[in-house]
């Protein structure tokens, strides 16, 4: 086993930065050390957000941002190394999810592509990466995605609470956590992507903080009864989507029968339908105790009111009351995910993703060092 500490980075969805969060991991315990996060830049964000969009650019473009990326995830890491004062031999492996630009799976040939170069972050840092974690699961037929689950059942799963865990990122995935059963996981459609989407568009702002501004509207119920009949929301798990379906260009489809709205009004309708959605999906997984909530969306006040409203009944908390900074758990997940490589372990849960068979993922780039 690799015991050890490790480093996870997570640049999600949101493209608002990355997370990066070191880790001491061993065969029974994950023990959160320190955490950054490191802001990505405007002209980045902007041609990532062009790529999901369905923007063509240039194998060189691609090419170019692929290393601009990577050397990005280095500088955050590297920034985090110095002020913890650590050197590249403290360090075991890191774990990189890379930046998700397309997620397609789907169809005849099925593919998912996360960027950030993890050879620009192994030179750069002299430390083993592991990254490109989704493509074993799809080349087993799974879906790629959601890989968290296998690390909520890890740390969280309970003998006899009902449990389900939920990370609402950019998009939103549920993790279910029930005694007896096999865990289960999916993601639920949009989180914070359209709401971020929207007041970018309008205000010029990379978030709606404490959902002030859906809670200075009103949820317009036509509006919200037409996005929520959309096809993907009626497909059978196993399911995962990303920016490439719900983006800015999904808003304005929506709106084609609705002119003039208060753009307040559709940012409220857009946060009940994140809510909604959520709420919907807990329902019919079998509901359950307690929903512990993670990512950024669980630092919206009115989301979470909304979510607690709807699921009557249920406990919903973020998972900082069970120990695990809502901020950090994506990044905690990839780095227990490179120790899990390095160990021979699978990583992915067929149950959720719907791959034939349990597997190793990932992909090892070696230091230029000895072992440790």
């Amino acid at each position: 086993m690799k015991s050890g500490r490790y480093i996870g980075v997570m640049s999600g969805t949101s493209l608002d930065g990355v997370d990066v969060v070191l880790a001491a991991i061993d065969e029974r315990m994950v023990a959160q050390q320190a955490s950054y996060y490191h802001p990505v830049p405007q002209a980045i964000r902007q041609q990532l957000l062009a790529i999901n969009q369905g923007q063509n650019l240039t194998l060189s473009q691609l090419g170019q941002l692929d290393t601009r990326l990577g050397r990005l995830f280095a500088e955050a890491v590297l920034t985090l190394m110095k002020q913890q004062n650590l050197s590249a031999d403290d360090i075991t492996a890191i774990g990189c999810h890379g930046q998700t630009v397309w997620h397609e799976p789907y169809g005849d040939a099925p593919s998912t592509l996360q960027i950030g170069d993890n050879n620009q972050i192994a030179a750069a840092t002299g430390i083993t990466v592991v990254g490109d974690f989704r493509r074993r699961d799809m080349a087993l037929g799974g879906q790629g995605a959601p890989l968290v689950p296998a690390f909520h059942q890890a740390l969280l799963m309970h003998p006899q609470e009902r449990r389900m865990v939920l990370n609402i990122g950019g998009i939103a995935n549920l993790s279910v956590l029930i005694p007896g059963r096999a865990p289960g996981g999916y993601d639920t459609g949009p989180g914070n992507m359209l709401m971020d989407a929207w007041i970018w568009r309008h205000r010029g702002l990379p978030y709606d903080k404490d959902g002030a501004w859906a809670g200075s509207g009103k949820v317009i119920l036509p509006l919200l009864k037409q996005m929520l009949s959309d096809g993907w929301f009626a497909l059978p798990a196993p399911k995962s989507t990303g920016r490439e379906y719900f983006n800015f260009g999904w808003i304005e489809k929506q709106l084609s029968h609705f002119p003039g709205l208060a753009t307040q009004d559709v940012q409220a309708t857009l946060l009940e339908l994140t809510a909604m959605t959520i709420s919907e999906q807990v329902q019919l997984s079998g509901g359950c105790d307690r929903l512990l909530v993670c990512g950024g969306g669980c630092r919206n006040p009115l989301l979470m009111a909304r979510l607690a409203s709807l699921l009557a009944g249920t406990e919903v908390s973020t998972t900082d009351k069970v120990g695990i900074n809502g901020d950090d758990m994506e990044g905690l997940a990839f780095a227990w995910l490179a120790y899990r490589t390095l160990s021979g372990l699978s990583g992915n849960l067929p149950s959720v993703t719907g791959a034939r068979e349990a597997s190793i993922l990932g992909a090892i780039y070696p230091a230029n060092r000895p072992p440790l």
